[in-house]
């Protein structure tokens, strides 16, 4: 046996080695544990860990679906998914570095753009972010419905992999300067493209790896709990921050953990009364509208056998009050001075400027002439007041993802008005996915995908009739227009044809108009600037009467005293982008 001097130089060598081992580890610092007024433990704070308390938590979380828009979906891209480019603060896109070593257009004829992605960049499963993840988007983005903005990647005709997928050749059929808004949060493609369930259950109630500096540790939708931890595969700097944790709760609850500290920060779609709330926590918390990269729209679709007629699409905008539609959509909140008067840019949008006419439809409802064009239309109201052809009901179907707000509450209000002035109309009791997935790309055998060009067009028949509310297809949908993109590509993606006139619709409008469409495409591949160009489209646009934008949603960043580095981010990127410099401080 060795002198208890011997053993105690071991046993201090141990802990030298434990010190030391520790100070090269990322290991978080230990729980602060304040004191009450009688000096015994009151709270545990971990300054590691950051608090978020949103109003809204819900299934679905893939950021290229229409589907899933939502604040959560947004925050959870931004925290985990890797991006070529990302809004720099004027919310132009830049190169993050995290991922590529350069990205430029190396080709003129055909054009070609190339990334070159740093070789450290790598999945949390230690699969490489490489040129697969590229092409399973572009994919993904040209044969999915619903998808966000899909017209950039349609120009697309291959992704071609170099130095064992580090490099990413994109091969475009026609010019595109809008191409750095492409291929925006990645995804894992050697996980998700044999998933089960497919593209609408890829990113359902989860993430399977990330690419980012988080992680999901736990997502518990039925607790209304997503906890994020530091990845510790992530090949950049590392987040300060160990742990981000959103909790979902109403109004009151998200006051009082502001005000109590137990949440550090608020992310929540507020009314009037919750803004008056927020309001009376005075210096607890510091406020700041954050407007979100979605505009609020009504699709009156000329796919529908009802709505082909241009005239018919004017009459039902006279019927439905869009200023009621406004106020009720927004509840007096801050999107409530988000009014949206035109078709392709946001409000709150660099470029923005309203076009709707003074004489359009939308601007204010017109009784006088919804009852003109409905009765040269060949309606008539019967003896109860119900507006009907050849003893037939007019009747719309509207379509609205009713899992997700405001959508569902402006399709009630929507039906309401039109009940009112003698139209039946039906809700389809359907998700975004079904929506989206289903409802809207079909198209019915009499229809057509092209939209009469003059009001005097002859209002189209039907092998069974006029047709009812039971038609079995989406006359009106109440959607989100994802406007955080380039201008050209919203405007092609949401208005634009099929490639071959024979598909189906290329939009969530069902519209098409041949004689727009070459102008559309100018824009898009810049062989006309957008601003030259969009003065006509949007006129055009007002006329057929296919999309009344109503308002660009908003929410409130309510944030603690606790937390510093908190910024709003870049226009429509949100406040998480700054989440990496999050330092959470103990209570003074």
């Amino acid at each position: 046996m060795g002198s208890a001097a011997s053993r105690a130089r071991r046993f201090a060598s141990v802990l030298l080695g434990v010190s030391v081992l520790a100070a090269c580890t990322s290991t978080p610092p230990p729980p602060l544990v304040t004191t009450g007024a009688q000096g015994g433990p009151t709270k545990v704070i971990d300054v590691n860990e950051v608090l978020v308390g949103v109003d809204r938590l819900a299934r679905g979380f893939n950021p290229h679906a229409l589907a899933d828009q939502s604040v959560a979906t947004t925050a959870l891209a931004t925290l985990i998914l890797p991006s070529a480019f990302r809004p720099g603060p004027d919310g132009v896109p830049r190169p993050d570095p995290a991922v590529l070593n350069s990205a430029q257009v190396t080709k003129s004829e055909p054009f070609t753009v190339t990334y070159s992605l740093r070789k450290d960049a790598s999945w949390s499963d230690g699969g490489p972010i490489a040129a697969e993840d590229f092409d399973y988007l572009w994919r993904q983005m040209t044969t999915q419905p619903g998808t966000v903005n899909p017209a950039g990647y349609r120009l697309i005709s291959n992704v071609i992999s170099r130095d064992s997928g580090k490099t990413v050749e994109v091969v475009f059929s026609k010019p595109y300067p809008g191409w750095r808004s492409l291929f925006r949060n990645l995804l894992p493609a050697h996980l998700l493209k044999d998933a089960f369930g497919g593209w609408n259950a890829v990113l359902d109630t989860s993430f399977p790896a990330s690419g980012g500096r988080f992680s999901i540790r736990q997502l518990d939708l039925v607790r209304g709990e997503v906890a994020l931890e530091r990845n510790d595969r992530y090949w950049g700097t590392p987040a300060t921050l160990g742990r981000i944790v959103l909790r979902r709760t109403d109004v009151p609850g998200l006051t009082g953990a502001l005000r109590s500290g137990n949440d550090q920060l608020v992310v929540l779609t507020p009314d009037q009364a919750a803004m008056e709330q927020l309001n009376a926590l005075g210096p607890v918390a510091k406020l700041t509208t954050v407007p979100r990269g979605s505009t609020v729209q009504l699709l009156l679709r000329p796919v529908s056998p009802v709505l082909a007629d241009v005239r018919m699409r004017t009459a039902l905008v006279s019927v439905i009050d869009r200023n009621a539609l406004i106020a009720a959509g927004t509840g007096n909140g801050p999107a409530a001075n988000q009014r949206a008067d035109a078709q392709v840019y946001g409000p709150v949008q660099a470029g923005y400027a309203p076009t709707m006419p003074a004489d359009s439809p939308a601007a204010r409802p017109d009784h006088g002439r919804a009852d003109a064009l409905l009765t040269e239309l060949g309606y008539r109201r019967d003896a109860a007041g119900k507006w009907a052809r050849e003893g037939r009901p007019l009747g719309i179907t509207i379509g609205a993802p009713t899992d997700r707000e405001p959508y569902a509450s402006l399709a009630s209000l929507i039906r309401r008005q039109l009940a009112d002035f003698g139209i039946d109309a039906k809700i389809t009791n359907s998700g975004g996915d079904q929506l989206f997935g289903e409802m809207l790309p079909s198209t019915p055998p009499t229809a057509t995908s092209t939209a009469p060009t003059s009001s005097a067009s002859t209002p189209p028949t039907s092998v069974t009739g006029t047709p009812s509310v039971d038609a079995g297809v989406v006359d009106l949908a109440v959607v989100p227009q994802v406007v955080d993109s380039d201008p050209a590509t919203v405007l092609a993606s949401g208005f634009g044809c099929p490639a071959v006139p024979t598909d189906p619709p290329a939009n969530p409008a069902g519209f098409c108009d041949r004689t727009l469409q070459p102008v559309i495409d100018s824009a898009l591949t810049g062989a006309a600037p957008l601003a030259q160009v969009l003065p006509g489209i949007e006129t055009t646009l007002w006329q057929q009467v296919v999309a009344v934008p109503l308002f660009q949603l908003a929410d409130v960043l309510a944030t603690g005293t606790e937390v510093t580095g908190v910024d709003p981010g870049p226009p429509f990127a949100g406040p998480f982008t700054t989440a990496n410099t999050w330092k959470r401080n103990p209570p003074k």
